[in-house]
């Protein structure tokens, strides 16, 4: 009898993945809780593999802070401290990530610059409640983009706005590449990170990082609304003591994402 119902749970389980790869029905999938990144919880057991069941689009970090997370195309894309860029492998943890099955609703195509801010005007514009989620990919010709990322940590881990502190900063001039990344909601703060979170790769996948600035010179806008969210929380004791909810969450966060 239990073998049966572990294999009847299973079956709903990949049912229910199916369903949403191809209904379109939006679903954003978390793993632990930006509060828990900003207080120094470094250390998941979540790997790339597990969250490729989630979701073939998103962003994220890797234990120990070792660099960002960029996925699409159901590739999973590792952000490396010297600006470079790798295939992630199936095995590697994370203690933070945000997944989604992409589903673009709307699209854009550009034919002259547009700042990063212009662009997130156009999408505000074409989604304009801030109630949902939205998942954004651009692809195209940039003039320029300015990222960042955060070196691989060792413990006793600091917290992450003292790990950001000496963050190696990179700019890629004349560039093609994807910008993956999603627009939540400002009641997520803490739980997400609320406005615009965006990681960018080069065409070529050799390097990319988290994004603080960029000009596209040319490209396409896709777009897909969410509006449910499950998160996975982590049971390990430095979740379990973390300060979730410190006093300046909102500033730190925004110090983090800068």
């Amino acid at each position: 009898m239990s073998t049966q119902t572990c294999h009847c749970a299973e079956h709903i389980a990949a049912a229910y993945v199916e369903h949403h790869q191809h209904t379109g029905e939006g679903e954003i999938y978390q793993t632990s809780l930006m509060s828990a990144l900003i207080d120094g919880v470094y250390e998941g057991d979540t790997t790339m593999a597990d969250l490729l069941k989630h979701g073939d689009f998103g962003l994220g970090t890797f234990n120990q802070l070792d660099g960002e997370l960029i996925a699409f195309d159901k590739t999973i894309f590792q952000l490396r401290g010297d600006g470079s860029a790798r295939h992630a492998d199936p095995d590697q943890k994370t203690p933070f990530a945000v997944m989604t099955f992409f589903k673009p609703e709307i699209s854009q195509t550009f034919d002259h610059p547009m700042s990063r801010q212009e662009l997130h005007d156009v999408i505000d514009s074409l989604v304009p409640s801030d109630n949902i989620f939205c998942a954004v990919r651009i692809d195209g010709a940039f003039e320029h983009v300015r990222t960042r990322t955060v070196p691989k940590q060792t413990p006793p881990y600091k917290p992450m706005l003292e790990a950001i502190a000496a963050q190696p900063e990179f700019r890629f001039d004349h560039v093609n590449g994807v910008i993956a990344g999603f627009r939540s909601p400002q009641y997520t703060q803490g739980i997400n990170v609320a406005g615009y979170h965006e990681h960018f790769i080069t065409d070529t996948r050799q390097g990319g990082g988290h994004v603080q600035d960029y000009e596209l010179a040319c490209g396409t806008l896709q777009i897909g609304r969410v509006s449910k969210l499950v998160i996975d929380l982590p049971t390990n004791a430095s979740f379990l003591g973390a300060n979730l909810t410190p006093d300046n969450i909102h500033a730190a966060i925004e110090q983090a994402e800068k």
